[in-house]
């Protein structure tokens, strides 16, 4: 039983790669334990390798609440983002493998590219994560997924194509972080001008609140109206104090409130500029951060 539940750890970083929520990856790392112990005693005597029973379990059910998901989000309030973690996050450091193809620990869990595995669909990001995060064989994942080898190895080449293509775009991490200061220092001043000349002139700002605190419901557009929408905010929470924090992606900046934590701003950078500003304020997708 140890051999198995010393598996918990991989398990927690597949799913929250699959499913973008912590506690989503809590629940299907539980019910892929559940699974285990209702087998009979002598079919469980019988896997050879529990690891990758379990993993083949854990992917089959992210597959599920990935499609169940997709139907839930037709009803959240507002935008939905995936939750962020702290740089220095378990589940940020519990990739086991690393194949050829597999993308770098640190990218695999950044927000950026959580947003780019949020767009694909469920068979293609199972089938990527399982194989170029985990080097699980496509064997194993047709398996899991329902589809031949071949089906299931163009499903990932298609997801790792659109990951690539992110990747190829984004900043070094001391262009992000260079880039970062400035938007705080910026925002901190309340200079328009200055936040203005970091935001690329198409920049996207999300913001997440979940129905549990405001948010802005619709995608701010434009590096003038993303710059008022940050300025605006210090009115709105006279209170709220920045501190910078390390993400997978670089610097990030938390808002505490009477030494409460509000939101997190996580920034994409390209080509010298931020193109995306993440928002996180639903409480729900905060607790790695309390």
């Amino acid at each position: 039983m140890d051999e198995v539940e010393g598996e918990r750890r991989t398990l927690l970083g597949l799913c929250y790669r699959m499913l973008g929520t912590v506690a989503d990856a809590e629940d299907a790392v539980q019910e892929t334990y559940l699974r285990w112990l209702r087998l009979p005693d002598a079919e469980r005597a019988a896997i050879r390798n529990p690891g990758a029973w379990l993993t083949r379990v854990a992917g089959r059910i992210c597959l599920d609440m990935l499609g169940s998901a997709r139907a839930r989000r037709e009803s959240y309030v507002g935008e939905w983002l995936p939750e962020p973690v702290p740089g220095d996050s378990p589940l940020a450091t519990s990739a086991p493998v690393d194949p050829i193809d597999r993308v770098t620990l640190d990218d695999s869990v950044s927000m950026a590219l959580l947003v780019v595995l949020d767009a694909l669909t469920p068979a293609e990001r199972v089938s990527f994560v399982l194989h170029d995060v985990f080097g699980v064989p496509f064997a194993e994942i047709a398996e899991t997924v329902g589809r031949s080898p071949d089906a299931v190895r163009q499903l990932a080449s298609q997801a790792r194509r659109r990951v690539r293509d992110q990747r190829a775009r984004a900043a070094s991490r001391t262009e992000h972080d260079a880039v970062a200061r400035a938007f705080a220092a910026a925002a901190t001043h309340g200079d328009l001008d200055a936040l203005v000349a970091v935001l690329d002139p198409d920049v996207v700002l999300r913001s997440d609140g979940g129905g549990r605190v405001s948010a802005a419901r619709r995608p701010v557009l434009g590096a003038d109206r993303v710059a008022r929408f940050v300025l605006g905010l210090p009115r709105l929470e006279p209170d709220a104090r920045l501190e910078p924090v390390q993400t997978p992606d670089g610097i990030a900046f938390l808002a505490r409130i009477a030494g409460k934590v509000d939101s997190l701003f996580s920034l994409r950078v390209q080509d010298g500029r931020i193109a995306d500003v993440y928002v996180m304020r639903n409480p729900d997708k905060l607790t790695q951060w309390g």
